[in-house]
């Protein structure tokens, strides 16, 4: 399963029922794209069982606003489109696994 990139327009249908894990990221952040391979193995690891998708901070900035992301990687995770937990800066992937299963 690949990664879903959601736009303003898409984002709320997208993640209206079930668990999802949002990556707020930027093009032209390091930490982000440290982070991309983990997001890719996080995809194949929840498939069928998690949304796992990206926002460009800077295309969509208002998602960002909405969500009160300040500092990028941010990464939310979403139950049925409400937040349950967010994790800010490169987090190791355990830490987005554990959190993502006590979601799950």
């Amino acid at each position: 399963m690949s990664v879903t990139h959601l736009t303003e327009e898409s984002f709320d249908r997208a993640v209206d029922q079930g668990v999802a894990l949002v990556d707020f990221w930027a093009d032209w952040c390091g930490p982000c794209k440290m982070l991309a391979p983990t997001i890719e193995t996080l995809a194949g690891l929840y498939e069928g069982r998690a949304l796992i998708a990206k926002v460009d901070v800077d295309a969509q900035s208002a998602l960002a606003r909405r969500f009160g992301v300040m500092s990028i990687p941010t990464v939310l995770l979403l139950k049925d489109g409400a937040e349950m937990d967010r994790l800010v800066g490169l987090m190791p992937l355990e830490s987005y696994v554990q959190t993502l299963d006590e979601i799950l």
